[in-house]
């Protein structure tokens, strides 16, 4: 059992989300259980869903807005690794439609949830060794909404 399970409280259309994330995440991803809950302070329309998107399980609440928790915030987002831009953009483009890309492969989508849809080669370009050119990539990278991993490298080898 996966020991840290990211919960996540929604006013409303847990259970929308829950299939938009199904549909993006591929044949791994599935719905496990929507269950309704009885006799909560939220309302008759309250249910726990429990699904897992790739390898990680998460628990969705449908719970309308309760002492403060009716929103997130940019401050708390998943990172989505890609292993080449194909992949960047079909995350980028299937989270950000009906949402709203922030900067530098972060995005909020269309449920207010906040990603950061990144390759992982980046770092190379990052963090490599040319002090120079991680300088450049940086700078290329801050002009960004959906990272674009050919622009980066360019910026890196100059």
């Amino acid at each position: 059992m996966q020991k840290i399970k990211p919960f996540l409280w929604f006013v409303k259309d847990a259970d929308k989300a829950a299939k938009f994330y199904v549909s993006i995440f591929g044949k791994t991803s599935r719905v496990i259980s929507n269950t309704k809950i009885e006799g909560t302070p939220s309302g008759p329309n309250t249910y726990m869903i429990e699904l897992k998107l790739g390898e990680v399980h998460f628990t969705f609440i449908n719970a309308g807005k309760n002492s403060g928790f009716d929103t997130f915030s940019p401050a708390t987002s998943f990172v989505i690794n890609c292993k080449d831009q194909k992949e960047v953009d079909h995350y980028w483009n299937a989270l950000s439609k009906g949402g709203r890309p922030i900067a530098c492969g972060w995005l909020t989508d269309r449920y207010g949830v906040t990603w950061q849809v990144v390759p992982t080669e980046q770092v190379k370009y990052l963090a490599g060794p040319n002090k120079r050119g991680r300088e450049r990539a940086m700078k290329a990278m801050m002009k960004m909404k959906k990272l674009d991993l050919a622009k980066m490298k360019r910026a890196y080898y100059g």
